[in-house]
């Protein structure tokens, strides 16, 4: 075992290239699982700033400096931003509030239905397990409302700190595109000379982690805005709100589609009941899933890593428990990370066999 076990390192870790980029990889992975709650201001920043590297960069081909090339583009990116969220921010809270306020006659009017059932299925549903489920949704609509107090309890400092986020990731997403190549120059001179694995794997990297943030974002914004559309053309209560959940929904691939069909079929059902309204709806919702499937999402992610669907849920799974959501997030790039390490070593091994 003990000969195996050396035989097996001997050849896999005889190349030094190897070596660091396993070292790099674990320090790397160490450091963002111990201090991720610190260095989440600069993940967002990091985030933002592949997505706007691409505009950085045309404008300095049109012979724009690097530093009125970022100021015009993270200026262009705030402004954006500022006039979206004054724009929809009020509307959603608006409609989340009148939800919120309904939700207790939506499950009187739930309850008094459910409780029609075994008058109407003697056969199938007995009176006391619709008593059971009710006591069961109770009991889990108190452990929500404890947690929506607490969460409200300590919005405060939760708004302080979404403050201190709105002043300092604008700084460092302007510093991280206007000295990119000296940050990137000076990070390189603390990793060894044997580095050719790890430039391998960064190199790929870099692009997958592009389209992915790119693409993740078209998806959201054309996701999102077609269902809401749809929604307010149907003439669905709290559009908006549950437009922008089903476009968020993306960011957690099969999973965050299940989950946010609940809402949207609860809320058509208490606005219409069983009728052809409510069939209208989820066949549109269905129909927007399906052209997400195959459609945006083919397209917007042609130049991808093609990953296996349980690759990808073992990645979310896996990534969103150690890192929440930007584990979420970057599950498929973490999950393109390992893919790329397992191909640059399997070239090394190949080109040593040869």
């Amino acid at each position: 075992m003990i000969k195996l076990f050396t035989d097996w390192y001997t050849r896999k870790f005889s190349d030094p290239h190897a070596v660091t980029l396993v070292v790099i990889l674990i320090c790397s992975f160490l450091f963002i699982a111990l201090f991720n709650h610190l260095l989440m201001p600069v993940l967002v920043a990091l985030a933002i700033a592949f997505l706007l590297d691409l505009p950085v960069n045309r404008l300095v081909n049109l012979n724009f400096s690097r530093t009125s090339a970022t100021i015009i583009v993270v200026g262009g990116f705030i402004g954006a931003t500022l006039i979206t969220l004054l724009g929809l921010m009020p509307i959603i809270w608006q409609q989340s509030s009148s939800l919120l306020q309904e939700t207790p006659s939506m499950l009187s009017e739930g309850q008094k239905y459910l409780l029609t059932l075994p008058e109407k299925y003697p056969d199938i549903i007995q009176v006391s397990q619709v008593e059971l489920f009710i006591s069961s949704v109770k009991d889990k609509s108190l452990e929500w409302g404890q947690v929506a107090l607490t969460a409200s309890l300590n919005s405060i400092s939760d708004l302080v700190v979404l403050m201190i986020y709105f002043i300092l990731v604008p700084l460092m997403v302007f510093f991280f595109l206007k000295d990119k190549k000296y940050l990137i120059t000076t990070f390189m001179q603390f990793l060894p000379k044997e580095r050719r694995m790890a430039v391998q794997v960064a190199k790929e990297m870099n692009q997958q982690i592009i389209n992915y943030i790119r693409g993740k974002i078209i998806e959201i914004l054309i996701v999102g805005i077609s269902t809401t559309i749809i929604f307010i053309c149907l003439d669905l209560r709290y559009s908006l709100l549950l437009g922008v959940l089903v476009g968020l929904s993306v960011l957690v691939p099969y999973v965050g589609a299940t989950i946010v069909t609940i809402p949207v079929f609860l809320v058509a059902l208490f606005q219409w009941g069983f009728s052809h309204e409510l069939g209208y709806i989820m066949l549109a919702y269905g129909i927007i899933q399906a052209l997400d499937g195959n459609v945006i999402v083919p397209l917007v992610f042609s130049e991808a890593v093609n990953l296996h669907p349980i690759t990808i849920i073992i990645a979310v799974l896996f990534f969103g428990g150690l890192w929440g959501i930007w584990g979420v997030f970057f599950a498929i790039p973490l999950a393109s990370l390992v893919k790329a390490v397992i191909n640059a070593w399997s070239s090394t091994q190949t080109e040593q066999t040869e």
